[in-house]
Formats: C-alpha cells, structure tokens, sequence
C-alpha cells in the first residue's frame, strides 16, 4: 500500500482491497473514508463489500464517493462532517489518492493557508497547484 500522511489525523492513498483492511488496521488507523464512486471502472470493489472488511477488521467506515474535477461545497462538508465523526487516524482512498487530497485541502481552508495545503500535498506526492484559487476562495 502506497500510504501518505496529509496531516496527524489523514492520511491518503489510491485505491485499496478488502483484503488490505486488517493491515490497515496493524498500522494503527482507525477509520477509513472512501471516495471513489461505485463502478467508476471494472474490478473495483464496491463501498459495501469495503465497509465489511473494514468493519470486520475493527475500523470505522465512511462513503463519500465524489467525481474529480467536480467536488462541490456539499462534498466539501460532508467529508469534513465525516472526518469529524470517524476515530483517528483515518485511512481515506480514491482511484489515486488526489480526491482524498483535494478535499481534504479544501476541508481545512479557513484554518490554513493556501501555501500550507499546497507544501504539504506535494510532500505527499499530490500537485494541488491548480486548486489554490478555490482554497483562496475558501479562505477569505
């Protein structure tokens, strides 16, 4: 699993299996959200057969499926309602890990400076550049 911290309570990935979850687990996470949508290609597994594994496994499960390039408001608060609601730390996955990444910036853009999200996404190996006139937006 390619693992990588955004912050003390997130970290993202891409796409993970059921059978991943006990690992996850080892590794001291507590929750994971999924933000992929259901069916978006052939062979991944759905958010139910994932919620199972992952509840199976000790961890807490959250779905909020959103479509890149097209992350709303709505998004926006319902993954930071989640990642209020889910023990940390939290495991958080889509295809590649940039949506995870996305909302999780633009979760935190009133409390932190579109500079900050953008260094610490890129330590994390996600290009978060073409988003900071929406974290600037969020942040005034």
């Amino acid at each position: 699993m390619d693992i990588r911290p955004l912050d003390e309570a997130l970290s993202a990935s891409p796409q993970i299996a059921p059978e991943d979850l006990p690992a996850i687990a080892a590794q001291g996470f507590r929750s994971v959200i999924s933000n992929r949508p259901d069916g978006e290609e052939p062979g991944q597994p759905s958010a139910e057969d994932l919620r199972q594994a992952a509840e199976a496994a000790g961890l807490a499960f959250a779905h909020v499926p959103v479509v890149g390039g097209a992350i709303s408001d709505q998004d926006v608060a319902d993954f930071r309602e989640a990642l209020a609601n889910l023990p940390q730390p939290v495991f958080g996955f889509c295809r590649t890990g940039t949506r995870t990444t996305t909302l999780w910036a633009l979760a935190n853009a009133g409390a932190q400076t579109p500079e900050n999200l953008i260094a610490r996404a890129k330590s994390a190996g996600y290009d978060l550049g073409a988003l900071r006139p929406r974290l600037e937006g969020a942040a005034s």
